[in-house]
């Protein structure tokens, strides 16, 4: 008997995870069934269009329409994503509600696979290229007998991303456009280089490597005839839907493997796209071939973009924004460029609710009525409509965390932010949360020089983040960094505690000086908010390879003893340091797997397996002042 009950013991906590995944799933499919059984009842549903592109490759195409005689505007979805209503999945369901939404509010909501993604046909490549098969797709619907010709684009990171791109081909049936979460879809911005968020600083940022694995398709999977027809294609994808499911990976692991070209090889990834991106240097012409925006290309399209703190490319996303606003040719477009910034990861505004947690810290009430406002928009640009929109939606709409509440401005960063410089400062023993480092207000009257080693094999790991797509490898948001900081390989500076309140809103600048005694490093930089208790937040965070300080056209060794201006990607953010808290900066060398380590070796990296251990410095004097500033708003 007591055996039995041992079993029983063992097994209870099993079994209860199965059921509550099997009910889940239940309710998932039931959920999902009555949304589509709401849409047959109001709307002509359409699927798997074959919409032809200009070389003949077709692309599966869903259509969802009101049952009108009137022509309607269209909101258009584009994803490398499953969007196949038979089975379950989150992403099935949140393509039937948005079309359910879409279809009541009097639009057709039409989603579709990029080229080689499930149903489509062709050959996949990041972004969906070629560009023209955007382009196409926006003639087809323009043509079609229930379309009033203006066509809205909708979507979050992926199916957000290749929407610039596509509106620098200035389609005239493309009216507007909503991207959110869209840093992907940038490539280079004035001094901002990361072609679509493969780089950061010169720096390999991990998170594709995690990405492609999971949804990169294999050459070898399963491919419908050529010349399928539609009755065809919905009858199959009632029992395939073609989604690859990849055997689970720990990448915590996974993404220590070295040379990191070999990553996706050693996990048994398909690695294909992956192979001719990991080689590709911060300046190579194949960036500026693909899907990606770059500042040299014209955005005739209005646009209401979203973005949010914690995300993986915030710097570069208000970066475009304010581009966009300053440099469109036609005032009419740059007049009409609105943004919105939350507290939340990627793609997460609806995840904001009355108590939103990013990480481990409690932002507040972050909730915004996106879908009133998104709407709106469209409602003005689609169907021509004298919304409220322009009278009561501000410019630029950005939640400041600390003080916990949306606020308005006309301008990013805020007009009546003004920049305020930090020295770092120390007596030569910032290592740490124990050492002296100082942010002071005034320069350094000492010729200091913070030393620390760092070693790539034992690099400093990331914890929490503005992060995306990483697996189990980082945890995003904001983290107490206490811990993290009681390593010698980290230089902590910390300001006096403030007398009064602050809100710190906008790009932060970072100037180091350094030196070390290998050819080329990296150096990172955060920036914190620490409470009373101690408690430390880490509010963004950047890095720079050494080798690139000069520009991403070139690399430039360093010489062991001289010392070089180290300009660091600015950092952004909106936080309102409270009476009694301190700002605080950590420095280090790596910030591993947020970036690929740097071997330290001055070669290729990629290829590399074995590193270099480096003696670095960080100079802070009268001749070297070591500097961050901030976009203070004062009480």
């Amino acid at each position: 008997m007591t055996k039995h009950l041992k079993t029983l013991k063992i097994y209870t906590p099993i079994v209860s995870f199965v059921l509550i995944y099997f009910l889940v799933a239940i309710y998932t499919l039931q959920a999902q069934d009555n949304v589509l059984q709401e849409l047959e009842e109001i709307a002509i549903v359409d699927q798997k269009v074959m919409m032809p592109m200009r070389d003949g490759i077709r692309l599966a195409t869903d259509i969802y329409r009101p049952k009108t005689d009137k022509k309607v505007p269209i909101i258009f979805s584009r994803t490398p994503y499953n969007f196949n209503s038979w089975g379950d999945g989150e992403e099935k369901t949140r393509t039937a509600e948005r079309a359910l939404e879409a279809v009541k509010r009097g639009y057709a909501y039409v989603v579709q696979n990029e080229r080689g993604r499930y149903f489509s046909e062709g050959e996949w490549d990041i972004l969906g290229v070629p560009l023209t098969d955007g382009y196409d797709a926006f003639t087809w619907m323009k043509n079609q007998s229930w379309s009033n010709g203006k066509i809205g684009t909708l979507g979050c990171s992926s199916t957000a991303e290749w929407q610039m791109a596509v509106a620098a081909l200035d389609h005239p049936s493309h009216a507007a456009m909503v991207p959110q979460g869209y840093g992907a879809g940038v490539g280079r911005i004035g001094s901002i280089n990361e072609q679509g968020n493969w780089y950061r600083g010169g720096a390999e940022q991990m998170l594709f490597f995690s990405w492609l694995y999971g949804v990169e398709h294999d050459k070898f999977k399963p491919r419908i005839p050529a010349g399928a027809t539609q009755e065809d294609l919905i009858r199959i994808s009632r029992f395939y839907d073609l989604a690859p499911e990849n055997p689970p990976v720990d990448m915590s692991e996974a993404l220590q493997h070295l040379p990191i070209q070999d990553i996706l090889k050693n996990i048994h990834g398909k690695n294909e796209i992956f192979d001719k991106m990991i080689r590709r240097k911060p300046n190579d012409p194949a960036w500026f071939e693909g899907g990606i925006y770059h500042d040299d290309m014209e955005i005739g399209v209005p646009s209401f973009w979203f973005a949010s703190w914690y995300d993986v490319s915030i710097t570069p996303n208000l970066a475009l924004f304010n581009h966009v606003r300053n440099n469109a040719k036609d005032k009419t477009i740059r007049d009409n460029q609105y943004l919105v910034i939350a507290p939340t990861l990627h793609c997460g505004y609806t995840r904001a609710t009355q108590n939103t947690i990013v990480g481990e810290r409690s932002v507040g009430d972050a909730r915004l009525n996106y879908d009133e406002q998104i709407y709106s928009w469209f409602d003005w640009w689609l169907k021509g409509e004298q919304t409220d929109f322009k009278k009561n939606t501000p410019r630029v709409q950005y939640y400041t965390m600390g003080s916990n509440t949306w606020q308005a401005s006309e301008t990013w960063p805020p007009e009546n932010a003004t920049l305020t410089t930090y020295y770092l400062n120390s007596n030569g023993n910032a290592n740490s949360l124990f050492g002296d480092g100082k942010l002071t207000t005034s320069k350094t009257t000492t010729d200091a020089i913070d030393s620390f080693t760092y070693d790539p094999m034992r690099p400093v790991p990331s914890y929490g983040g503005n992060v995306c797509c990483t697996g189990n490898a980082i945890q995003g948001g904001a983290y107490d960094q206490q811990q993290m900081e009681t390593r010698n390989d980290i230089l902590v500076y910390t300001s006096d505690v403030l007398d009064e309140g602050v809100e710190v809103s906008g790009f932060i600048e970072s100037v180091l000086y350094v030196s070390s005694d290998v050819k080329d490093t990296d150096f990172t930089i955060k920036l914190i908010d620490v409470y009373p208790d101690g408690t430390a937040y880490n509010l963004d965070e950047t890095i720079q390879r050494v080798r690139y300080r000069e520009g991403y056209d070139k690399e430039v060794f360093m010489e062991k003893g001289e010392v070089y201006k180290v300009a660091l990607t600015p950092m952004s953010t909106s936080n309102y340091f409270k009476k009694g808290h301190r700002i605080r900066i950590e420095i280090s060398s790596s910030n591993f797997p947020r970036f690929a380590r740097n071997l330290n070796t001055g070669g290729n990296n990629y290829d590399e397996k074995e590193g270099v251990v480096a003696q670095n410095n960080v100079h802070h004097s009268s001749m070297y002042p070591s500097y961050i500033r901030l976009p203070m708003i004062t009480d």
